[in-house]
């Protein structure tokens, strides 16, 4: 698999973004009237706005005290492992969209227990992500890999694996005090 190019500054989050997804005019980077660079189309005046994308990771502890992980099989940190966890569809709530990757990457269904915290960070896709935490509870199913991800399994807290993402040691720490780092 190809890698993917990093995205590190406004200007390549506009890279890819040459024409109007509503007239299909030539797309210009320039700033709008706020001052911010953004694409901008001079035909029709559509502004496209680069967010933050939206994102739920998921934090279950077994009986044991044990931290459910999957190890990633796709880019961005394949090989590395990561509290499951996936971006907010449009068409559900952040926590019908927990429930959903749960299931997804673990084979386990989930009730939510509550909301942990929420990070805004870094993502080498999207530069921005504004992840939310919650703290799950498993309610059924059979623990497998699946969706996105090569392995799902529990670790002891002491014995953790080093975590791809910056958001999920954070939530790792504000629910368990372990340093996930």
């Amino acid at each position: 698999m190809a890698s993917m190019k990093e995205v590190r500054s406004v200007q390549d989050l506009y890279r890819n973004a040459n024409y109007c997804q509503c007239c299909g005019g030539k797309m210009e980077l320039k700033q709008d009237r706020e001052g911010k660079l953004r694409a901008i189309c001079p035909d029709c005046g559509f502004i496209l706005y680069k967010n933050p994308i939206p994102a739920v990771a998921i934090l279950t502890l077994d009986d044991a005290g044990d931290i459910l992980l999957v190890k990633r099989l796709f880019e961005p940190r394949a090989g590395m492992w990561a509290l499951p966890s996936g971006y907010i569809e449009i068409n559900m709530s952040p926590e019908e969209n927990a429930i959903a990757e749960m299931k997804e990457e673990t084979g386990l269904d989930g009730a939510i227990d509550h909301c942990i915290d929420w990070f805004y960070g870094y993502s080498p896709i999207y530069l921005r992500t504004l992840s939310i935490g919650f703290r799950m509870k498993v309610t059924g199913g059979k623990l497998e890999a699946g969706d996105d991800a090569e392995e799902a399994r529990f670790f002891p807290l002491d014995k953790l694996p080093p975590i791809a993402f910056e958001a999920h040691r954070h939530f790792i720490k504000m629910e368990t005090g372990v340093d996930a780092s």
